[in-house]
């Protein structure tokens, strides 16, 4: 029986590396922003105009990866590892197959995608340059993130939590010798010629492209071949392709696949109502969303440890510290991420300051990250209340209270204060739905556990 301080100790123990490469990969994110940032508004809008469609491709390749990762913490939880590593080979099959569809649909709609988003001609061309290369990396991402999903159920938090800080590193490497021409920079007192190849916009897509194909490799041959647990030389019996695994993956991914899919497509649509604004806005509200991801990433990372010790409690048929899981991480969500929001707060200004060099951008920027400060708490409750629920296999109606809040609350009181109130009453809108979304999920994940 486990004491509620071994309970809080393991999350932690799960959380912490798991939070590590979050923020990891959101700063890559905040770099490749930075850097571009500092070439002017139009560049940055460009990104910001395409960057939904490229949350949505990630987001859709993810929900395929937990339909998977799930089934083989059950079975982990089980201690049944030669069906763990079976649906691990079936996720690495059918998720690179998925996949090279995205890549494709990616490609097909890439040259028109900025014209469809209301994109100014001023940028559209740089929009489709690095929509096009940076939805290169799709299949990549599967291969990183699946193999990442297998470690972390596995109990291996560390390794995946290190390569993605790796990624960090080698995508700063790469953006500055790629996005910046060459140029005489001054290293204590001596003038040096730093080489580049000044892609701008597209040198910072080919920048990300380049660092995850260097993780992602070597991450899945450690997965395969190397990881005590999961590694497929372990197996003894051929291996035999069983259609249940992916029809089993398919009833957990395909609520989540809709609901990304809506949930991105109404990121997409928020575009178009901030796109008329004007590119100081499309760039503050791209600014924004990077600068705010830095602070509810710890929710994202405790999400993932509710997520493993859910699905390995539910596979040890253990109710009771489901329960205790469940509630320990959505309370521990929700006060890290209050800690964030004062964070976020205090700094927007710094924030945003490091993103952009622009006057106006920065104040519209400051502005609206504080409006979204407020709602960082009931943020974390519905993140991890709903990781909890994708631990414990139950995905169909916790995506639909996130379509329902999304569409219907935030979609349609954005529309209605941005004529008015232009960019913030876009993100009090937003603050407003997402307060309202991690009450909404507090009450079903109370009365789903009264059950258990």
């Amino acid at each position: 029986m486990m004491s509620r301080n071994e309970k809080f100790n393991l999350i932690i123990q799960l959380s912490i590396p798991s939070i590590l490469a979050q923020v990891t990969t959101v700063l890559m994110f905040y770099i490749d922003a930075g850097m571009v940032g500092s070439l002017g508004a139009e560049p940055s809008a460009a990104i910001g105009l395409v960057e939904p469609a490229t949350w949505l491709i990630f987001s859709l390749v993810s929900a395929v990866t937990m339909g998977f990762s799930v089934q083989v913490a059950h079975f982990i939880g089980a201690n049944d590892f030669p069906k763990a590593r079976a649906v691990m080979r079936h996720g690495y099959v059918f998720g690179l197959c998925f996949s090279l569809l995205m890549l494709l649909i990616a490609f097909l709609i890439g040259p028109r995608l900025p014209i469809w988003l209301g994109g100014g001609t001023d940028i559209q061309h740089d929009a489709m340059v690095y929509f096009l290369i940076f939805s290169g990396i799709t299949p990549f991402h599967l291969i990183e993130y699946m193999s990442g999903a297998m470690l972390k159920v596995a109990g291996d938090m560390r390794r995946p939590s290190m390569m993605a800080i790796l990624m960090c590193v080698l995508d700063v490497i790469f953006n500055y010798f790629l996005i910046f021409p060459t140029r005489t920079i001054s290293l204590f007192g001596i003038e040096l010629t730093m080489p580049g190849f000044g892609a701008g916009v597209a040198g910072a897509a080919l920048g990300s492209l380049l660092a995850f194909v260097c993780v992602a490799l070597p991450l899945a041959y450690y997965a395969i071949f190397r990881s005590p647990i999961l590694a497929w030389k372990q197996d003894t019996e051929r291996f035999s392709w069983r259609w249940q695994y992916i029809w089993n993956a398919l009833k957990i991914s395909a609520p989540m696949g809709l609901q990304y899919l809506l949930m991105n497509g109404a990121q997409l649509v928020s575009t178009m109502i901030v796109a008329p604004l004007g590119n100081v806005a499309i760039a503050a509200h791209s600014f924004a969303i990077t600068a705010e991801s830095l602070c509810y990433m710890p929710g994202y990372g405790i999400s993932e440890a509710a997520t493993t010790l859910v699905g390995q409690s539910v596979g040890a048929d253990r109710r009771d510290l489901h329960r205790s899981f469940a509630w320990m991480t959505v309370f521990l969500g929700m006060i890290v991420m209050a800690f964030m929001g004062v964070v976020m707060y205090i700094f927007a200004p710094e924030m945003i300051g490091l993103l952009s060099p622009v006057t106006a951008i920065q104040d519209l920027g400051t502005s609206i990250l504080r409006i979204e400060a407020f709602a960082e708490p009931f943020f974390a409750a519905a993140i991890v209340a709903y990781s909890v629920c994708v631990g414990a296999g139950d995905t169909l109606k916790p995506s639909m209270i996130n379509l329902g809040s999304m569409w219907l609350i935030r979609l349609t009181l954005a529309y209605c204060l941005a004529s008015q109130y232009g960019l913030r009453g876009v993100w009090f809108a937003m603050a407003v739905e997402l307060s309202l979304r991690g009450m909404m999920f507090i009450f079903y994940l109370f009365k789903r556990l009264r059950k258990t």
